[in-house]
Order: structure tokens, then sequence, then C-alpha cells
């Protein structure tokens, strides 16, 4: 479903990223980890168009997304993204935040709209926060709201850049349960995390990152058990302990 061919990408003369290729089967979870800085959060971004890249491809179902042959609306349409800081219209209700890109870009009537947004909020345990603005809910119900809004859209692939890094510890088990339930139903994922626990209970195969290069890519099980790089040994090493 998604190939990554040999990425780069600098800002001015920083390299970001370096030859970074995998790819993703529909369906399959795939977790990104390693070091805050190693690239995980940038290589995200590039496959649903929010940063540019300066060699290599992406292709989404076989179209590239640098060379045209997949627009970028259509793009952002099929590939959903859950940030670390939310994102939701602070000025809009909830069932607002889920309702308004349906209609402005997937052109459905509000009423659809409407039975969309409440089913998926209800999917989330959030039916009762309706009218209420994201303010007055927690972080770990703000993320659940960023999450049902990306579904609302009906997306192939939704992407997790270090979804839970901003709650506090009580508020990160009832996200990660949804997506859990959103993996176990089949929905190809991408998730940028540090959530070990996750990653091995519903990851495919694990990418570790390191400097902008992509040092290892495994099998969850293997991964965990017998890591094939010293670097990915040392960084489960402190993670885990």
């Amino acid at each position: 479903m998604i190939e990554l061919k040999n990425v780069s990408k600098w800002y001015g003369k920083f390299q970001a990223l370096r030859d970074c290729s995998v790819s993703v089967a529909q369906g399959e979870v795939v977790v990104f980890c390693g070091p805050s800085g190693s690239g995980k959060s940038t290589l995200i971004k590039l496959i649903n168009g929010l940063e540019d890249f300066q060699s290599g491809d992406i292709l989404f179902k076989s179209k590239s997304i640098r060379g045209g042959e997949m627009k970028m609306s259509e793009l952002r349409t099929r590939v959903g993204m859950v940030f670390q800081s939310f994102e939701l219209f602070p000025h809009l209700s909830v069932l607002r935040n889920l309702t308004i890109a349906q209609e402005k870009v997937l052109g459905r009537p509000a009423a659809e709209a409407t039975t969309k947004a409440l089913a998926l909020l209800e999917r989330v345990g959030l039916t009762s926060q309706a009218e209420k603005y994201p303010a007055q809910l927690s972080g770990g119900q703000q993320q659940r709201v960023a999450i049902a809004r990306s579904l609302s859209m009906d997306p192939e692939v939704m992407l997790f850049d270090e979804p839970t890094s901003a709650l506090d510890p009580e508020m990160i088990n009832e996200v990660l349960s949804v997506m859990v339930e959103l993996a176990q139903e089949g929905m190809t994922m991408l998730c940028v995390t540090h959530e070990m626990g996750f990653a091995r209970k519903v990851a495919d195969k694990v990418v570790f990152m390191d400097a902008g290069s992509i040092v290892e890519i495994g099998a969850t099980q293997a991964f965990f058990d017998a890591p094939a790089t010293e670097r990915a040994r040392d960084f489960l090493q402190k993670i885990l302990h």
C-alpha cells in the first residue's frame, strides 16, 4: 500500500533522513521507534505530504506522491493523521470538529456527516462530550476525538505521530485501547511511538531508526527477542529497563 524508496530529506545543510526505504502492506501495523531526533516523525509527515523531500520517492498504491500521480488533496482524504498535540479546532465543538471536513472536503450532507460523527464518538466512548469544546476535555479525551475525526474521513491508512507523548500516564491507555481496536479490525497503521507494550501487542513489524537512517526492520517478536544490530540492542536495553 505504501512504499518509500531511498527517501532523503534536508533542512538546509542538515540531512534529516538518509536513503530510507520501507514498504507497508494493506492491513499491516508498523511501529517506528528510536531515540529522539532520529527522523521518525519527519518520515511519517512525508507520507501525508506535510513535509517535502529532496530525493527518492514515496508511492501510495503504486502512485508517486512526488511525481504528481497522486494529488495531495486526494492523498490526505485517504491517509489520516493523528498528531501528538491533538490539533483540534479550539473554537468548534467536538461534534463540529468531526463534521466540518466531511462536509467541506467530502461533500457529505450535514445530516449524514452528523450521523457518522456521532457513531465514531460512541466508538471512542465520548458521545456525552459532543457539544463540549476541546478545552473542556482531558488530554486523553482530546486525542480520542482527534482519532475519531481522522476516521470520519474514511481513511485507508492511519498515521500516528507519538499520539500519547503529550498525555499524563493515566490517560495513555484510553488512547492506546482505541488504537489496538483499529489494528485488530485490520486498519493499515504506521505509528511513531515509545510505547513498546503497544508495539509488542499489535505491530506486525518494527522499524528502528537512528540519526536519520533506518537501522533495522524486523518482525515484531524477532526484533524484541533478538534485534539484529548492536544499536537496536542498546536502545531496547535502555527503554525496556
